[in-house]
């Protein structure tokens, strides 16, 4: 007698657990042994599956790998809990090795990103504005980004759209743009599919540091920070420099394993987000004073009900979308959410506020913490990465005592602030310096090889067209 076929529904759900018992084995072994030694056989016993079921999920070492990066993102939606870190001697960082190029001379740029507009963080921000820089600096530039390939929604992040099937696609990018200099900012499926070329044909790249997902996946999954750190360090492993927006951020990095660390510095567009003008309106006037505003993703990670959670006065706005706002606005009523906000809307927001909070752990800089302070607006914040770098003598805002205490009396502190000082400390940054700190972290092909590199590719994929025509 024949079985009964499962429903389709029953069907998927058992074929999605099994994938992610793979995906589950896959952490388990990174926890046991470098990344280098992953075995499909091992997985498949750890899994519980049998071994061609692996292969016929994944394919493909960089499959797997991409596939595992990406489960871990959707399940980034929980803070880490902070944690002593006994002291450890860091390794020497190579940070005064000198660009081997003409940092002015006009080349051709290949960014290979996860993260592009639609989205809407700091990571997007940052590259559409460093981009923007290179094209006014006479650079020529490529972006491969997910609005060029078929995509899904991340899980608990709609608006994160996943890229897929895209090696052979950004081969054909490579080959076409010929680029000079690499450089390879996120490591979802995009990135992954741009350093397996760059190792494949031994071009040399650059990568950077954006944000902190090992521990946000620790928090989340019964996986140690060294699941996360291990997928990290053998993806940044081959890359010339790794970029990085502060020295706490650069520590941390070096005191896990990370080499070759250059600092990439971050700006904020003082013309945009500027203090309220006399004729401008004040778009809080309605509300209890002061207003203490938070700008940013509504998600976990962002330890938003730190800040929602403590006594202040007058009003609390949040300005942002994000998978926890619905929970945020019914367990606080007295909050003002106000959604998305971009453009002279967003502008209006910050300098209308009189302090601005971000009560993050997990960001590796917040550029949000420029806008505000562009805007005049104080920010209090926790010692963090980003904030404890910034903040720190600058007269433009105040830090909590620890990363758990203290942000109540830094929000009021803040207040206290010159917002003429505050505006003044944020004009020292600027998008062009961050911009030519990135040309000078790049590390282009040098010439002759980059040239006889090209030709011969070219040459390669004109046999490669004739042969058929010959046969």
């Amino acid at each position: 007698m024949k079985t009964p076929t499962p429903p389709a529904s029953l069907r998927d759900r058992q074929r999605e657990e099994t994938r992610e018992q793979i995906l589950r084995a896959v952490g388990n072994q990174l926890e046991q042994g470098p990344l280098e030694d992953l075995s499909f056989a091992e997985i498949a016993k750890d899994a519980r599956v049998g071994e061609r079921t692996v292969y016929r999920y994944f394919p493909t070492k960089e499959a797997l790998l991409g596939a595992f990066w990406a489960w871990m993102q959707s399940q980034a939606v929980a803070p880490p809990e902070p944690k002593p870190r006994p002291p450890r001697s860091l390794p020497r960082i190579r940070e005064a090795i000198k660009a081997p190029h003409d940092a002015g001379r006009p080349m051709r740029i290949l960014l290979a990103t996860d993260a592009w507009e639609p989205q809407v963080n700091g990571v997007v921000r940052t590259l559409t504005r460093v981009v923007a820089e290179l094209k006014a600096m006479g650079h020529s530039v490529e972006v491969i980004s997910p609005d060029q390939f078929k995509t899904f929604p991340l899980p608990t992040y709609s608006e994160i759209k996943v890229a897929i099937g895209v090696y052979e696609p950004v081969q054909e990018r490579f080959k076409a743009f010929e680029p000079e200099a690499i450089h390879i900012a996120t490591e979802g499926p995009i990135g992954l599919a741009a350093r397996r070329i760059c190792v494949e044909w031994k071009l040399p790249f650059t990568t950077s540091y954006h944000t902190r997902f090992p521990e946000y996946v620790s928090a989340r999954l019964p996986l140690p920070l060294a699941a996360g750190y291990a997928y990290m360090k053998w993806f940044h492993k081959p890359s010339g420099r790794l970029m990085v927006a502060t020295p706490t951020m650069r520590d941390e990095l070096a005191g896990h394993g990370f080499r070759n660390i250059s600092s990439w510095s971050r700006g904020v567009d003082t013309d945009a987000f500027h203090p309220r003008g006399p004729d401008d309106p004040d778009i809080f006037a309605h509300l209890a004073k002061p207003i203490f505003l938070y700008v940013g993703r509504v998600a976990v990670e962002k330890n938003i009900e730190a800040f929602l959670g403590i006594d202040l006065p007058g009003t609390k706005v949040v300005v942002g979308p994000g998978p926890q706002l619905d929970d945020l606005k019914a367990k606080h009523p007295q909050v003002v959410f106000t959604g998305s906000k971009s453009g002279d809307d967003l502008a209006a927001a910050f300098n209308s506020a009189d302090a601005f909070v971000f009560p993050s752990l997990t960001d590796t800089f917040g550029l949000v913490i420029l806008e505000a302070m562009a805007s005049g607006t104080p920010v209090a914040a926790y010692p963090a990465p980003g904030p404890i770098d910034i903040i720190p003598n600058s007269g433009a805002g105040k830090l909590a005592h620890t990363a758990t205490e203290g942000l109540r009396e830094a929000c009021l502190e803040a207040l206290t602030c010159d917002r003429k000082v505050v505006r003044a400390f944020a004009e020292k940054f600027s998008w062009r310096a961050c911009a030519e700190d990135f040309v000078r972290n790049l590390q282009p092909y040098p010439e002759p090889e980059k040239t006889r590199f090209w030709r011969r590719l070219r040459r390669l994929a004109r046999v490669r067209r004739r042969r058929p025509e010959a046969a």
